[in-house]
């Protein structure tokens, strides 16, 4: 995928996330802007990296030139050659083009991982068409344990190249090995099997591909002993193949993925090889003859005949890579929005319907704690309507939306109930306590005239006794047991009109506003049998008493006398 495709899917990422945890998810404003900025640092971290990547692809691939690389419109096969693939180029050349493939020079295992992301990323088109091809020249080594630690390291690459092409592509090896001397100038002859078939097909230069059975029997009187002596020198470079090569790469090592080439060829043509390689000790471990060794100029031949049994794959540009992922982006961006919309709905239906139990809960009694949880009903009420009207928050959007159903049953619940309506506040007007007056500052023994000096006594006790329409002013007289009954309460009623008649004459209060009374010895308030006592049931009592079309002020209309309460009687 191409460096701007990769800057883009970040910045899409980066967007999404963000509009999931300010637009959707329920968090707090806190829990908000922690997220928003691991975002945003996460973000910077990725671009960090892929800058980062991209200079050290630059600088893994700087000795391969765009020039190398297939045209565009190139229709072929593209090879990126590995392993022993010196022999198969002109020297300080990078690649090597024919009629059906181009071939690409990797320079070590290490680039070929660099190698395959740059080519995927200035030839996408080409990714479908693009195979690696190991190539094996046994008598170019005489180390078995550096053969195969070279060869780990190719499939290492090899896999590695899965995150350039999206797969691991397609591997296929080659073998090159010098026939026997005898047949040195004979026309290479190519040995192909293809995994699916298990025969093996020999290719000859305007011969085309037989079955190796065909190929030997077809074979004149000339060349009958040297194809024999080419079908023991295939036998012995397949057994020495499989023992080197197929089984290694055929088991799973850790990392290392099992890989089994879909295609292998075996080529018969003089290969300049060194002393003591690995292939004269495998042949004199056959035949206790080891072959020598060739000299030969130019390069070696390419495995054209191999080309059309690769497999086809279906092509993936870059562009298509891209949309795949901005699809899986949209499609998890998607799945959490809507994931955040259902809790989004579920914590606004939760917190509804506990509003509407407590409210139900209550019996309105007190009137308080219902009032206030039909407030919250109310406000609730009304943030639904709103939505309903205006939309909905997108956060609660998504087609999960469940506002709307809450609706009746929360105006059903605030219209079945209301408060009580407030008491009606009368104004009751209550007059002083009771006044109790001694009666000897008032008046002498057994005398019911006011003597000399109780005035000032009347005027302090007095003062906030006022006539008012409806209130009588009862004043009553009492004595203690001493004397006669009867005429305590003669005396006792006197000194009552003598108080009323100071209060008459000097607050210019009419006279119906009194209600008079003598009780005499019959209230004590204390017992008689003290002075004490008998001093504090020497007494005249002042009160106001509520009484209808009592003490009424001048110009207003009396009220009728069915309105009248009980009256008040002197002596009772």
């Amino acid at each position: 995928m191409r460096d701007a495709y990769r800057s883009l899917l970040t910045v899409m990422g980066a967007v999404l996330a963000l509009w999931l945890i300010l637009g959707f998810w329920p968090l707090s404003t806190g829990s908000r802007v922690v997220f928003s900025l691991l975002v945003v640092l996460l973000s910077g971290v990725m671009f960090w990296r892929q800058h980062r990547v991209s200079q050290a692809r630059a600088t893994a691939v700087r000795g391969i030139i765009d020039e190398n690389l297939p045209p565009e419109d190139f229709q072929g096969a593209v090879i990126l050659v590995c392993g022993d693939n010196s022999a198969l180029f002109v020297s300080g050349a990078r690649h090597r083009e024919t009629r059906q493939g181009w071939y690409l020079w990797v320079k070590d295992a290490e680039q070929l991982p660099h190698f395959a992301q740059h080519l995927s990323l200035v030839r996408p088109d080409l990714v479908s068409r693009i195979s690696v091809m190991l190539a094996v020249v046994p008598e170019q080594h005489t180390s078995g344990d550096d053969f195969t630690q070279s060869l780990r390291g190719w499939q290492r690459a090899v896999a590695h190249c899965r995150a350039a092409f999206g797969t691991i592509p397609p591997l296929w090896t080659v073998a090159w090995i010098s026939p026997p001397m005898a047949w040195a100038e004979a026309e290479p002859v190519w040995f192909t099997t293809v995994r699916q078939r298990s025969a093996i097909q020999v290719y000859q230069p305007g011969q085309g591909n037989l079955s190796l059975t065909e190929w030997a029997r077809e074979a004149d009187s000339e060349e009958l002993f040297s194809r024999l002596s080419q079908g023991l020198w295939l036998d012995s470079l397949i057994a020495w193949q499989n023992s080197a090569v197929n089984d290694l790469l055929s088991v799973r090592r850790g990392e290392l993925p099992v890989m089994k080439p879909c295609v292998q060829g075996m080529c018969m043509v003089p290969v300049n090889g060194i002393a003591g390689n690995l292939w004269q000790h495998h042949i004199t471990s056959v035949t206790a003859l080891p072959p020598d060794v060739v000299v030969t100029t130019g390069p070696m031949p390419l495995p054209e005949p191999l080309l059309p049994a690769l497999p086809r794959r279906r092509g993936v540009s870059c562009t298509m890579v891209f949309w795949r992922y901005a699809g899986l982006l949209g499609g998890i961006f998607l799945a959490m929005a809507m994931l955040a919309s259902w809790m989004n709905n579920q914590r606004l239906v939760r917190n509804v319907g506990d509003h509407l139990a407590l409210y139900h809960r209550l019996t309105g009694k007190p009137v308080a704690p219902k009032l206030r949880a039909q407030e919250h009903l109310k406000a609730d009420g009304a943030l639904l309507d709103d939505w309903q009207r205006r939309g909905e928050p997108l956060r609660y959007r998504l087609g999960l939306y469940q506002g709307g159903r809450l609706i009746p049953p929360v105006e059903a619940a605030v219209s079945d109930w209301a408060p009580p309506p407030p008491p009606v506040i009368k104004e009751i007007i209550q007059g002083p306590k009771t006044l109790r007056l001694d009666s000897m500052s008032l008046f002498d023994s057994g005398k019911s005239a006011l003597k000399a000096g109780s005035t000032k006594w009347l005027v302090n006790s007095l003062i906030g006794v006022k006539a008012k329409p409806g209130w009588l002013i009862v004043v009553s007289g009492h004595t203690d047991n001493t004397g006669n009954p009867k005429l305590n309460q003669t005396l006792s009623f006197k000194r009552a009109e003598a108080v009323r008649d100071w209060m008459r004459d000097t607050g210019d209060v009419p006279e119906s506003c009194f209600a008079v009374q003598g009780y005499g010895e019959s209230r004590p308030v204390a017992t008689n049998d003290t002075s004490d006592g008998r001093a504090l049931n020497r007494r005249v009592e002042i009160s106001l008493v509520p009484q209808a079309n009592a003490c009424p002020i001048p110009g207003q209309p009396k009220a009728s006398s069915q309105d009248d309460g009980a009256s008040l009687h002197n002596g009772e």
